[in-house]
């Protein structure tokens, strides 16, 4: 290719190529588009599902599913002490007490969040969200040595130490939400 050729059909090539990598590192659901990595206190976490969460016929939110060590097995994906986040996007307006009541009615069937002092961090956890609207995160990250952060615009930001309470909440999650071999 002559250098007046590179001009006039290269940079289409290079744009062109730009806009094809940065479609493979995103993955699109319900028009809720998620990187499939992201870097979290300097680690590296993929993304190993996404789904979209529907009550009767509405869209309620996407959520996504981040690990840094990615397991077929539940268990192993629990006890791993690496970085784990949990992210809702909403796709409606969402208000506080609804989202408690899901936690609650969604962290019910887990016994260890019945007795304290988890059941505390669980009171944590509700007591910092707040109404979210369309467009809206929760973001649940567990970061080894600095406990569960919660954050987004569902929640006045809360970070809860040790891993105990964050593995009780994936525990719950992944069981409500089967994705992985048990």
């Amino acid at each position: 290719m002559t250098w007046s050729g590179w001009r006039a059909g290269g940079w289409g090539l290079v744009v062109g190529l730009m806009l094809t990598a940065s479609v493979v590192e995103a993955r699109e659901l319900a028009g809720v588009r998620v990187p499939d990595s992201l870097t979290l206190e300097g680690r590296r976490v993929s993304l190993a599902h996404m789904e979209l969460k529907e009550k009767l016929f509405f869209k309620v939110y996407i959520w996504s599913l981040y690990l840094e060590q990615v397991s077929p097995k539940q268990s192993e994906v629990i006890s791993a002490n690496c970085v784990k986040r949990l992210q809702f996007r909403f796709l409606r307006d969402v208000r506080r007490d609804q989202l408690v009541e899901a936690f609650r009615d969604g962290l019910a069937s887990n016994p260890a969040l019945r007795d304290t002092p988890l059941r505390d961090n669980l009171e944590q956890l509700l007591a910092s969200l707040r109404d979210v609207p369309e467009g809206g995160e929760l973001v649940l990250t567990y970061v080894p040595g600095g406990g569960l952060h919660v954050d987004g615009e569902a929640s006045h930001g809360i970070t809860i130490a040790g891993k105990s309470f964050a593995d009780a909440l994936f525990v719950s999650w992944l069981e409500t939400h089967p994705i992985f071999s048990r």
